[in-house]
């Protein structure tokens, strides 16, 4: 049943990952004209995306690895490569929307990081990276011993949900943030809810429910791999499963 539930999850976690990737490109496609890589307007609409993809959707899969049952049996290794090469593959995709909106700032001449949306990005893009060198270097490399693993586990796992917690707070700020800039000088102010605020808000609330539900089978006990001296009751429940 556990196995099940599971998968009803990731079945769920997928669906909505897509409706926040296909409506932040469609929010920007819309209402902001699409997507260049000029440093106009149109490069800085990469960033939302971007970041959406790379940060929230991509970064929560690779964080969701070992939760697949699969993961519960057979070597660690190749779990432990495909998990930190799909988080690289988010950073990468992180730096590039990071790029975007600097070129864009200097191609407008706007200051860089003066905003808390921009405070909290580029601090949750700075704790990314020192995770994922910590995990690459005592986790994925073989020359940590079990003792410093042991002990640096539980913090690598708390950075790994603050991180997306971080992600989360700072897509929904520059949702926000996107919204007053582009609705101050419309025809209608945010305050009256014109189609674009309703269509951004309902992408910011979706991209909060994509996060509390991956922390929730990040958090839930029984679907974490388990330890060595549980792993026969787990392949025994795997097989339920099945």
């Amino acid at each position: 049943m556990a196995v099940g539930w599971f998968y009803l999850s990731v079945l769920a976690l997928c669906s909505l990952g897509s409706m926040c990737i296909l409506s932040t490109i469609y929010w920007m496609r819309y209402w902001h004209g699409g997507f260049a890589w000029d440093g106009s307007v149109l490069m800085f609409n990469w960033h939302p995306v971007l970041m959406v993809t790379g940060m929230v959707v991509l970064y929560s899969a690779a964080s969701l690895v070992y939760r697949l049952p699969q993961s519960w049996v057979g070597p660690r290794l190749p779990w432990k490569s495909g998990h930190a090469a799909m988080h690289l593959l988010a950073f990468l995709l992180t730096v590039l929307g990071l790029h975007a909106v600097f070129e864009f700032h200097n191609h407008a001449k706007i200051r860089h990081l003066y905003s808390l949306h921009s405070w909290l990005g580029i601090t949750t893009v700075f704790l990314f990276a020192c995770q994922w060198f910590l995990g690459f270097s005592v986790f994925l490399l073989p020359w940590a011993s079990m003792w410093l693993r042991s002990l640096l586990k539980p913090i690598h796992v708390f950075f790994g949900a603050s991180i997306l917690s971080l992600a989360i707070a700072s897509v929904v700020s520059g949702i926000n943030e996107k919204l007053f800039f582009s609705l101050k000088n419309g025809t209608k102010a945010y305050s009256s809810l014109p189609s674009e605020a309703v269509f951004a808000n309902c992408t910011g609330m979706l991209a909060v429910v994509f996060g509390l539900l991956v922390l929730y089978i990040l958090l839930a006990s029984s679907w974490k791999r388990p330890e060595p001296g549980m792993q026969a009751e787990r392949e025994a429940l795997l097989r339920g499963g099945e």
